[in-house]
């Protein structure tokens, strides 16, 4: 069976909890989503999700076409486990001509192999180990995104010495070498605001930036503790 080429498309193989949660959440966002798995109980699982939901026993070229994921704009294997199979099914998937080809890695050596093959590769469960650990470790820091490895989009709680300082007072950019790309206040985002805004405490700032720069900044701009000195 085979679906029409839509002008965005996303396919999903191997429906663990990683593959089933990016199904879930592709599919909310209103994106077609082909979602391909040998068990049938997870893609029955998933067909409250999408219509496009298939059972494959071999992973090979011939039966990936029959599901029609080569009409897919992006194409994400999630399947860590099985090393042989995640490796093969990448090659597979690659052949196929489809733009964008990500696959899930479960170690270093696993991820290199891919690369080499030409996926973008992840890690969900180490990068939500340092997810995790760097909001144990921050007081401030909210979420980030990592843009490569040493670039990325940090939210921060607003506290300490930015509570009523001006973004041209603290001259980041200047002084720390990153930049305030956002402020959030009362639920509300503004990506356009004025050298003279001042920080309240409940503001949250989004700021891009080398890693060890806003590693400084938040280390910087962190009130201080009983016990500490400045």
């Amino acid at each position: 069976m085979k679906r029409k080429q839509s002008e965005t498309s996303f396919g999903v193989i191997g429906l663990g909890r990683f593959g089933t949660a990016l199904v879930k959440t592709l599919a909310e966002a209103g994106q077609e989503v082909i979602a391909v798995d040998k068990d049938e109980q997870k893609v029955k699982a998933v067909r409250k999700y999408t219509d496009y939901a298939f059972v494959v026993g071999t992973l090979n070229e011939e039966s990936l076409q029959e599901t029609g994921v080569q009409n897919c704009d992006t194409v994400t294997i999630c399947i860590g486990e099985q090393l042989d199979v995640s490796i093969l099914t990448t090659m597979q998937v690659i052949k196929m001509g489809i733009p964008h080809v990500i696959s899930k890695a479960n170690s270093q050596e696993h991820g290199e192999v891919l690369k080499q093959l030409g996926a973008t590769v992840v890690y969900p469960e180490a990068d939500m180990a340092v997810r995790i650990g760097k909001r144990l470790i921050s007081r401030s820091m909210l979420d980030y995104i990592s843009l490569d490895d040493d670039v990325e989009v940090r939210r921060i709680q607003v506290g300490g010495k930015l509570i009523g300082a001006s973004i041209q007072e603290l001259d980041v950019r200047r002084v720390y070498g990153i930049n305030i790309i956002a402020v959030e206040r009362d639920h509300q985002t503004n990506v356009e605001f004025s050298p003279q805004y001042r920080f309240a405490a409940e503001d949250i700032i989004a700021v891009i930036g080398k890693v060890d720069k806003i590693d400084h900044f938040e280390q910087d701009i962190r009130p201080l503790h009983r016990g500490e000195s400045s």
